[in-house]
């Protein structure tokens, strides 16, 4: 429900530069108004949205910057920025000289150093780069200016556990006994043996 403010009621008069237009009549919100809806909708962003920290276009940082949140630099930094488990975003206006080491980085400014992200790294168009870079994911967008190495990791978690099985199953084959060269299968318990050993 809208209340009228004091100044609301106060009648109105015209200054000989406006032009003379009627009064509108106040407005009233209702139920059924789209304007109801509105109130929901902070409350579902507040819902969405992560925890992330801002530095502006005119903060300069010497030193090492560390964190546990993601990260929208727009100021100036040299030295070290540490964020492994989180995203860094370099707006428009950053200017970095340091090395940086971050989940995510995604850089729309200038950045000098070197770059290590355990993910993904976005260099967007009109950003610029000068420096190695590790990560297991690029995008380079038309328009960025890069100088530099890339080194692309490997991914190796899906890679580790297909090798476990394999490696199970050749530790079981080697303990299992020898039956030439071929590969031999051994069954524990009772009276159940292979279908390999000969009979």
């Amino acid at each position: 429900m809208w209340k009228a403010r004091p100044e609301d009621n106060r009648p109105m008069t015209l200054s000989p530069s406006q032009p003379s237009q009627p009064a509108s009549a106040p407005v009233v919100a209702s139920a059924s108004s789209p304007a109801a809806p509105a109130k929901e909708t902070p409350k579902a962003f507040a819902e969405t949205r992560t925890d992330v920290g801002h530095i502006g276009k005119s903060v300069v940082i010497r030193g090492e910057l560390t964190g546990n949140e993601d990260l929208y630099l727009d100021g100036e930094i040299e030295g070290n920025i540490d964020l492994r488990d989180h995203k860094l975003v370099i707006g428009p206006n950053g200017k970095i000289k340091a090395t940086i080491t971050a989940r995510d980085v995604i850089v729309h400014g200038r950045v000098e150093g070197n770059l290590t992200a355990s993910e993904r790294v976005e260099l967007k168009r009109n950003s610029t780069l000068i420096g190695d870079v590790g990560t297991q994911r690029i995008v380079i967008e038309d328009g960025a200016f890069f100088k530099g190495a890339i080194d692309i990791k490997e991914h190796k978690e899906p890679r580790m556990e297909m090798r476990k099985p394999m490696a199970s199953a050749a530790a079981a084959g080697a303990s299992s006994g020898s039956m030439g060269s071929g590969p031999s299968l051994s069954a524990s318990g009772g009276s159940q043996g292979s279908f390999l050993e000969p009979k």
